[in-house]
Formats: structure tokens, C-alpha cells, sequence
């Protein structure tokens, strides 16, 4: 659930699994400071995940405020996620953003070292962050397949929070999916966007990347939430993870996807969401009963639909269109993430209750770390 192998089309597909280290090995990064680690919890991609915690002669706990991952250093994944890490994601970073930008949290994982470990004559790589607690596609499962309103609102102002941070930052992150979504390890109400294996940097040094269609490229992602830029094999930019951000929003109150009975036909799900842009109306009214139709959801996609490939998102306006949302159902943004329905008008959509007999769309991305925290 923390870093792992970049999604489809990306790198070779025979890699090495990492060793498993012992408890209590202890691996020093570039800037001199020493880890321990604890037990594995997981494994992501090709690599192994392990709690951790600052070198001492403790050993370290079930309560280890850190997570280390480690993989072979010429697999490759891990580098890649590193370049986002060590540009964006220092602490010192997100925590000047959220001073100057009055937020009480930014859901960025934070980078806190990284290096390079001998052991029996092989070279590791390893990357050290915060621990997290479970990813919200467990708890969609959980519910149901279904999210409140208030809640689906709320996680889209939270990621709109963080999609500004990383574009701000030259990334755009194009794999927003509730199963790389995941809660605080201490405080269940903060919610963070792990996985920066697709992580793309559309601006270096200021420089917006041109719209350069690739089939070699095509439909890189998790096929039901990726934007349509990436079935056409573009380069992701701004406008791509705030249309992956629609169609999450969308599933995640109104259980399924129009494509996603069809997900093994790439081009069908990229002529769905072709039609989708057409007609937003249209097609909320394929994902909801009259009655049901939430209009901020497609505010928002209309708004989104505007963007030119290099154009900078109206972030306040997106946020200011969830907000009232929020105060149509008589609710408000009061930081407590609810995962079942309350009385706000957050029930589930008639509509999707009447598909809920229906056999379950598989995913389309990688398959993703679940380990017990």
C-alpha cells in the first residue's frame, strides 16, 4: 500500500523479491541517520515493507511510528517514487505549505531518509516514511461499496488539498484510487495519497510538458479511474488527476461505474469516458435516479471538462463547488470522516441499489499491499 511498482506498462516485469532482513537490522541513509527495524507488515511491488523506528536498543514495537521499504537497488520502482519524494515531499516542505496555507493537515506522506544497504553481497534500496492505518477500499468494501455524501465531499476537498501541494511541486500523481488512499496510523479523521509509482513530473523547472499522444503508453493507470489523456497513451498533467478525482468521487457514492462491467476492453472504457465528457448529465444520470443526482459531482466534471492540457486548475473554485454541496445536504466540513450513513441526506442512491445484484467490476491496477497494522 506504500510505494510499490508502477502501474501497467511501466518497467520490466521480471524483477527480484527482497530478502526478508531479520528484526533489529539496522540501515543508515545519506544523511548519517541510523533505523531499526521491526517486523514485516507487507509486501508492494517487489518490495518488503517493515516497521521502524529510530536506531536505539529498543527493539522495535507493534507501536513503530515508521514504515521502511526496501527492494533490490536495480529494480527501479522505488528510485522512481524517490525523485517525487526527496523533491516534494520533505517535512520541512509541507510544513511551510500548510503555515502559509492555514491547513491543519496536508494528506503528503512524508519523506524522512532514504539510502542504500549491503547484505550477503547485495545492494538494497530503502525508503523511510510515516506508517499509515487501512486504505479507504477496505472501507468502501466494508460499506457496502458506498461512501456517504458527506464523506465523498469531504475526500474530494482533502485530495483537492493535496493535488494543488504536488502541482505546486511540479507532480501530477495519476493513480488517485481509494486503495491508494489511506488513514492516519493516530488520528482515523486524516486521510493521505500514498503510491507515487506514476508520478509524473509535467513541469520541470517551471516548463510545462507538451500534448504528445503515445500508443506505446496507452491506458498506463487503473483502468476504470484513468484519465482519458493516459488511454491515449499523453503524458498525465493537472486536468488528468482532477478527472481520475471525478470518476473515484462518483463510484465511491454511487457504488459502480458505467464502463466497469467491461474493464478487460480498454478501448470501451476510453469511448465511455469519451462519451462521458460529451455529456456529463448524461452520464450521471446513467450512475444515479433523477431524484439522487448529486449536481456539485457534475459541476465539477464540467468544470474539469474546460482544461486545456497545460492549463492551471481553478482549485478554490473546484473546492468552492464541494463546499456547497456539503450545504445542500445540511452538512459541513467538520473534519470527522463518517464512513457510515447518516441523517444528511447520505444514503445510498436508489439507483444503486438496484444494481447491487450485479456482478462486481475486477480493478484494473496492479494489485495493492494489504498487511494488519
Amino acid at each position: 500500500m506504500y510505494p510499490k511498482a508502477a502501474g501497467k506498462g511501466r518497467g520490466p516485469e521480471k524483477r527480484k523479491l527482497a530478502e526478508e532482513f531479520p528484526p533489529g537490522e539496522v540501515l543508515t541513509d545519506t544523511g548519517k541517520k541510523s533505523w531499526k527495524l521491526g517486523a514485516p507488515i507487507g509486501q508492494g511491488g517487489f518490495g518488503l515493507l517493515y516497521l521502524a523506528d529510530e536506531n536505539s536498543s529498543k527493539t522495535v514495537g507493534a507501536g513503530a511510528p515508521y514504515v521502511i521499504k526496501v527492494e533490490p537497488s536495480d529494480n527501479g520502482p522505488l528510485f522512481s517514487e524517490l525523485k517525487f519524494y526527496m523533491r516534494a515531499a520533505k517535512p520541512d516542505l509541507i510544513q511551510s505549505w500548510m503555515k502559509s496555507h492555514k491547513t491543519k493537515y496536508l494528506g503528503v506522506p512524508k519523506y524522512w531518509g532514504s539510502g542504500l544497504h549491503e547484505k550477503g553481497g547485495k545492494r538494497y534500496r530503502f525508503m523511510v516514511m510515516d506508517r499509515f492505518g487501512t486504505d479507504l477500499q477496505k472501507k468502501f468494501e466494508e460499506s457496502g461499496r458506498r461512501f456517504p455524501r458527506k464523506l465523498v465531499l469531504q475526500l474530494g476537498l482533502r485530495l483537492l488539498d493535496i493535488l494543488e501541494y504536488i502541482h505546486e511541486h511540479e507532480y501530477v500523481h495519476a493513480d488517485i484510487k481509494a486503495s491508494n488512499l489511506l488513514l492516519s496510523h493516530n488520528n482515523p479523521d486524516q486521510v493521505y495519497l500514498v503510491d507515487y509509482g506514476l508520478a509524473y513530473r509535467y513541469s520541470p523547472e517551471g516548463i510545462l510538458k507538451e500534448y504528445k499522444e503515445d500508443p506505446k503508453r496507452c491506458h498506463d493507470g487503473t483502468i476504470e479511474f484513468t484519465s482519458i489523456d493516459a488511454h491515449k497513451g499523453v503524458s498525465p498533467c493537472r486536468r488528468s488527476d482532477l478527472e481520475i478525482l471525478g470518476y473515484c468521487m462518483v463510484q465511491w457514492l454511487c457504488s459502480k461505474l458505467p464502463w466497469e462491467d467491461k474493464l478487460q476492453d480498454s478501448l470501451y472504457v476510453r469511448d465511455s469516458k469519451l462519451r462521458c465528457r460529451e455529456n456529463v448529465s448524461e452520464f450521471m444520470s446513467k450512475c444515479f435516479s433523477s431524484q439522487d443526482k448529486p449536481d456539485e459531482l457534475q459541476k465539477f466534471m464540467e468544470e474539469v471538462k474546460t482544461l486545456s492540457y497545460t492549463d492551471k486548475p481553478a482549485y478554490q473554485k473546484l473546492r468552492s463547488i464541494l463546499e456547497a454541496g456539503l450545504k445542500s445536504i445540511g452538512a459541513k466540513d467538520d473534519d470527522k470522516l463518517e464512513f457510515s450513513s447518516s441523517v444528511n441526506g447520505v444514503g445510498p442512491s436508489s439507483s444503486a441499489e438496484r444494481r447491487e445484484g450485479r456482478e462486481e467490476g475486477g480493478g484494473g491496477g496492479v494489485s495493492d499491499v494489504h498487511y494488519t497494522v
